[in-house]
């Protein structure tokens, strides 16, 4: 018999639970119910247990969790997870966290990295900011991927935007020193409004002084194809903690 996502949600309520129950009433997210194909629902059940951790407020012990001191890279929102996979597997230098709250993307990735058999990386569907202040020690991560947040472009849906003042002090607490923010979007006013947060944040420069080149190692995805099929202009921002 076909296993469904409610079978899921069954013997993995936590799966289900996004965000605390005294989560704050602005989020940069809003759920969509999107049907799991039989492959998603096989890969919860095949590689959960090695590569997902569920949300407890309580410290994670990076070391412990990937077996090795290797740096710690955060990926805040990796929708269908295309550059996360190649780039955990390329990058084999460091481990990754990878955060997301859609579902589907989320056992996207999570079926691409149980076949692959990668060590270095593991999932979260839980919010960001959550995990961030209950999960993740100060100054014990070497960076953090934000790429293509939702641009929230209409004036009355900006506060929803996740790089906002509080949020980029969050994530400057959390880096190590030298540690970077690497932020990609094709929404011009949300990339100004990238540097002029990061640029209130006193422990981080921009070494570039405005938008960075290109970053060599992180894959075009096919959202970002069609985002310069229609002419949209990708801002990329690179900020890091002073020594």
């Amino acid at each position: 018999m076909r296993e469904t996502q409610e079978s899921i949600y069954a013997d993995i309520p936590e799966l289900r639970i996004v965000e605390r129950d005294d989560q704050r009433s602005i989020k940069s997210f809003v759920l969509r119910g999107t049907p799991l194909k039989s492959f998603q629902v096989e890969a919860v059940r095949a590689y959960y247990d090695d590569y997902v951790i569920p949300y407890e407020p309580k410290l994670l012990d990076f070391a412990r969790i990937f077996g090795n001191d290797k740096p710690v890279i955060i990926e805040i929102g990796f929708g269908m997870g295309v550059a996360t996979h190649l780039i955990a597997k390329e990058r084999t230098e460091y481990n990754y966290l990878a955060l997301e709250v859609f579902l589907s993307g989320f056992t996207k990735l999570l079926d691409k990295v149980g076949k692959d058999g990668l060590d270095n990386i593991r999932l979260m569907r839980f919010d960001a900011v959550a995990v961030l202040e209950q999960m993740v020690g100060d100054s014990t991560v070497a960076g953090f991927h934000i790429f293509f947040p939702d641009p929230w472009p209409k004036k009355r849906q900006q506060k929803r935007r996740l790089i906002q003042g509080e949020f980029a002090a969050l994530l400057g607490r959390k880096l190590s020193p030298g540690g970077y923010i690497y932020a990609v979007t094709d929404w011009v006013p949300y990339a100004e409004q990238m540097l002029e947060v990061f640029a209130g944040i006193e422990e981080l420069t921009n070494p570039s002084g405005g938008f960075c080149p290109p970053v060599s190692w992180r894959p075009e995805t096919r959202f970002e194809v069609k985002g310069r099929e229609q002419e949209f202009q990708i801002n990329e921002v690179w900020v890091e903690k002073k020594a």
